[in-house]
């Protein structure tokens, strides 16, 4: 599957002349936790030839294919891409650190990964952090009979916004990494239980909610709306514009 999606890769450089210089794993394989039809969700960023960019019309940053198969595949090109770091996009800082690397050129990936730290934004991620968590369990964890994939929707963030808490920095990909802080043995027990049940179910079996998981998520739902972080002052976007027209420079006449 890995050649299959090197070669889908080379393959859209081709078709719409732009260097792709990193790819990665972006869900649960990526997350350590995978089903036994779990998809491969391959994420990617991508830049243009020079010329693209000097246009007085907004031109599309994304590129989004139709899904193959178990492959699901898109990317943001680097203006966009370098836009949401200067956010503190939890997604884009996650996708830096996917332990599962397809693609990369090291000379204009390891320049992004260490300015990550730069523009991580406790705030921004905690929100979003816990925005997704809640927003799972309103739509997903509301019967008696609940899809496996969407409990772990909601404790990895939930286990996000505790790694956050305790000031452990970048959120990592992990769940087994997200699970190692946590020292209620009760919770830590039950969740290593529904991971072995997980990883041998397939992505569309239910079972019913385990009270001690559905105890931790709403207590914690309410612990950590209360929490608050002072505004952090984030370095300023001179950095990034240099670092684009860098990898420009590099890039623009490669495709």
């Amino acid at each position: 599957m890995q050649k299959q999606i090197q070669q889908r890769l080379q393959t859209l450089e081709q078709e719409n002349n732009i260097n792709i210089f990193f790819g990665c794993e972006s869900g649960s394989r990526a997350w350590g936790i995978p089903s036994q039809d779990s998809d491969f969700d391959v994420r990617f960023f991508y830049s243009h030839r020079t010329e693209w960019y000097l246009s007085i019309d907004n031109k599309r940053e994304v590129i989004e294919c139709p899904i193959e198969g178990l492959l699901d595949i898109n990317g943001w090109d680097i203006r966009k891409a370098l836009r949401l770091l200067r956010k503190s996009n939890p997604v884009l800082l996650e996708w830096l650190h996917s332990p599962i690397v397809y693609q990369e050129k090291p000379t204009l990936v390891e320049p992004i990964r260490k300015l990550a730290p730069l523009y991580f934004s406790p705030s921004a991620c905690h929100y979003h952090y816990l925005h997704l968590a809640k927003k799972t369990v309103r739509k997903h964890l509301q019967n008696e009979l609940i899809n496996l994939k969407k409990i772990f929707y909601v404790l990895r963030p939930i286990l996000a916004c505790r790694w956050i808490e305790a000031e452990l920095d970048i959120v990592p990909m992990s769940f087994e990494t997200l699970l190692e802080p946590v020292k209620e043995v009760t919770i830590k027990t039950a969740i290593r239980a529904l991971l072995e049940r997980k990883k041998q179910s397939d992505e569309s079996d239910f079972e019913t909610a385990s009270p001690v998981i559905m105890d931790f998520i709403t207590d914690e739902l309410a612990r950590l709306s209360s929490l608050s972080y002072p505004k952090k002052k984030i370095a300023h976007s001179d950095t990034l514009d240099q670092l684009f027209r860098q990898i420009l420079s590099k890039t623009s006449n490669v495709g």
